[in-house]
């Protein structure tokens, strides 16, 4: 059952394309086999201990992570280089790994169990559940798809992330599957089974409504156009044939800037949305920004090529544009002469180089290898990219008296870092990935989605620039407005506005997972607390 708990978790999200809405709803019964195996005796004819539950976490842990991750063995072969065997032991490791976090939810809820008892244990599971994720984003780093992002699509239930972040619909999908199992313990009450029965009609009901909203597109306000390079270079080991001169690339990347594609998707490129095509224009099509991708292309900011072409570029279409590109500075500390940044560089409508943000939060195993003696086989990894230092500030680009916050490729998956620009005033958030290392997996639609949700919990356009796909503008309700087809070098241009409310998640950042967290410790050390005393 705990295995099977891991399947319906994976189903719950995407595999190979967007995950289709009766797929989602997986996971409002997802946990349920997970919890029913706790409740269960062992063969002493008692409840688990808290051992015996954390093994049955565990065993959901690494099917979970096995299914929803499996992208990072053909990331490790196919772009950085690796031999086989080592990206798939690669793969095995980071699932035993991340695993633990699992287990340790079953531990910690076979512990308050053996103390308060099952029904006690489950009303609380909700708790935990929240309190595991943030350690998982807090400690490992890896908050990737965490359980309300399977509800993503559900706009009757997202209206609770510009209060509580992603995790308050992590607590109500598991609050739901705790329900389930309630009803059946308490077969003796007959009022609970009612109002536990009703509370998951209702729950059904807003669920379906929720779905249902979402083909109603409704127009948001939109105060001006962007223009969103898609690149579609090739990646990594996986690159072929011969490169094109940096001056080639620029000149194709700086016509795409003016002369945007005539295909865009009115919505998700991979759901059945209607693709428009625009009769080509005779002049530009000139936009109030222009923004670029996260590049495996040889752009540093300091190459005067680099710099010409866009200055040029802003200056004739008299618009800011946000690139991204590698940013060297000199230092004696490093044994090459120089530390590499991952960044974004903001130009100017006069074509003066005005600001730049240096990428604060790297991916493990991609931009830096952590622990090097220990993970010494994964260095060749870095050949592909280099090895990046960390940035150490926040910086927004204003122009015109409007502030962009831009956060780049891996940055997306932390809500509680996003939210920081748009506290610092930001007005638009822009995004600029490199989603080319995932392939056709299910990574760029997963990377999209919680994209989608940094847009919920923080009510702001997002403008999505990546180089291989999804790019796409996102309104502040999470929904992909406008988008361009994968693998295809191209631009569109899309509109998009300016909003200045700040949402309780953007002031007060993951408050609702704290409490989460501090509730579900307290009951975890007094359950410890009390079986010391019956010992």
């Amino acid at each position: 059952m705990a295995a099977l708990s891991g399947v319906l978790q994976v189903l719950c999200f995407p595999i190979a394309g967007p995950v289709p809405a009766w797929r989602a709803a997986f996971c409002w019964v997802a946990l349920t086999p997970l919890l029913w195996a706790l409740t269960q005796k062992n063969r002493q004819g008692k409840g688990l201990t808290a051992s015996e539950s954390a093994t049955l976490g565990y065993l959901c842990g690494f099917c979970w992570y096995l299914g929803n991750c499996y992208w990072i063995y053909q990331t490790m072969y196919l772009y950085g280089g690796l031999d086989k065997p080592i990206a798939a032991g690669i793969l095995i490791l980071f699932c035993l790994y991340l695993g633990l976090y699992h287990a340790l939810f079953a531990g910690m809820f076979g512990a308050v169990r053996s103390c308060f008892g099952t029904q006690i244990a489950l009303l609380l599971s909700p708790l935990v559940w929240v309190a595991v994720e943030l350690a998982r984003a807090r400690i490992t780093g890896f908050p990737w798809d965490p359980l309300g992002m399977a509800q993503i699509d559900n706009t009757a239930l997202t209206r609770l992330a510009p209060i509580t972040g992603v995790y308050g619909l992590s607590f109500i999908i598991a609050l739901v599957n705790a329900l389930w199992l309630l009803r059946i313990q308490v077969r003796e009450r007959r009022h609970t089974r009612l109002l536990l029965t009703v509370a998951g009609v209702v729950l059904i009901v807003s669920y379906v409504v929720g779905v249902r909203k979402i083909a109603t597109r409704q127009n948001e306000r939109t105060d001006a156009t962007a223009t969103l390079l898609q690149q579609n270079l090739e990646v990594g080991a996986a690159a072929k044939g011969p490169e094109p001169s940096t001056q080639e690339l620029l000149d194709s990347f700086s016509y795409l800037s003016r002369y945007p594609g005539t295909k865009v998707y009115l919505g998700n490129p991979g759901k059945r949305t209607p693709q428009v095509t625009f009769a080509p224009k005779a002049g530009p099509q000139d936009a109030d920004l222009i923004v670029w991708p996260e590049s495996p292309a040889p752009f540093q900011e300091d190459d005067p090529q680099f710099r010409a072409a866009l200055s040029q570029l802003a200056q004739q279409a008299h618009a800011p544009v946000i690139v991204g590109n590698i940013f060297l500075q000199q230092t004696s500390s490093d044994s090459r002469g120089y530390s590499m940044f991952n960044s974004a560089a903001f130009v100017t409508p006069q074509g003066e180089f005005a600001g730049r943000y240096n990428k604060m939060h790297l991916v493990p195993f991609g931009e830096y290898v952590p622990f090097k003696g220990l993970f010494f086989f994964a260095q060749s990894l870095l050949h592909e990219v280099g090895t990046f230092e960390p940035g150490t500030s926040r910086t927004l680009f204003a122009v015109n008296g409007h502030r962009y916050g831009t956060f780049i490729c891996y940055e997306s998956i932390f809500g509680d870092e996003v939210r920081e620009f748009v506290r610092d005033g930001a007005d638009v958030l822009i995004n600029i990935s490199n989603d080319g290392w995932y392939g056709d997996t299910s990574a760029p639609w997963q990377h999209l989605n919680m994209v989608r949700m940094r847009a919920i919990e923080n009510h702001r356009w997002v403008l999505r620039a990546t180089n291989t796909g999804v790019t796409a503008s996102i309104d502040p309700y999470g929904r992909v407005m406008e988008s361009a087809a994968r693998h295809e070098r191209t631009s569109i241009r899309v509109g998009f506005g300016y909003e200045h409310d700040v949402t309780f998640y953007t002031a007060h950042g993951d408050w609702f997972a704290w409490l989460c967290a501090v509730v579900a410790v307290v009951a975890f050390g007094w359950s410890l607390r009390m079986r010391d005393a019956v010992n």
